[in-house]
């Protein structure tokens, strides 16, 4: 036990509140497959709080060394909590394709969000300064108007086309394409206080 606590207190991928940081970054996610049917049983706050509070009662079992895996880490703890609320709202057994299936989606907007970010080759403080910029750039998102924010995620981080978005949204495309610019450049102007990044 004493062991584990040193642990926690030199090691800050362990650490709570390094774990919170990530609170913005895992509701961004989250919303990809959080059906609007869920949303009186369970709010997206909500499976994100239950995911960090399940990741510091588990940090013992992370058995990675670096942002980038303490990220995969915590998504598939989103994942098993978002797939057992889509059993629960199904009344059937687990379905082990419909798991991939979020998994797989989750993981490949979670992959566009880091490839939207244009900054400098590999070094060694590469991994701990992409950490940094997806955590800002998901603060960023997650602090967009409501329209902005959705046309952002479905867009660039669903890779949904223009029409749609559109058709999602029940907007005309010239007004998507307006909530995309006006929310792009918001994102832009944030990211530009982090030197040498910017949005692709």
């Amino acid at each position: 036990m004493l062991a584990s606590r040193k642990k926690l207190m030199t090691d800050p991928l362990r650490d709570p509140d390094h774990l919170y940081q990530y609170e913005p970054y895992l509701r961004m996610l989250a919303r990809l497959k959080h059906r609007r049917a869920y949303q009186a049983k369970v709010g997206v706050s909500d499976i994100v709080q239950q995911s960090l509070m399940q990741a510091v009662q588990a940090i013992d079992d992370f058995r990675g060394s670096s942002e980038a895996e303490l990220r995969a880490w915590l998504r598939q703890i989103l994942v098993r909590n978002i797939a057992h609320l889509d059993r629960d709202m199904h009344r059937d057994k687990r379905d082990v394709r419909r798991e991939q299936s979020i998994e797989q989606q989750i993981h490949q907007s979670s992959m566009r969000l880091e490839g939207w970010l244009a900054g400098s080759g590999p070094t060694p403080s590469h991994d701990a300064a992409v950490g940094e910029h997806v955590l800002r750039l998901a603060r960023a998102i997650e602090s967009l108007p409501e329209g902005q924010r959705e046309a952002v995620r479905l867009h660039y981080l669903e890779g949904l086309k223009l029409s749609e978005v559109a058709d999602r949204l029940d907007k005309s495309t010239s007004a998507v394409a307006g909530l995309l610019h006006r929310g792009m450049k918001a994102l832009r102007r944030e990211l530009a206080t982090l030197g040498g990044t910017q949005l692709r």
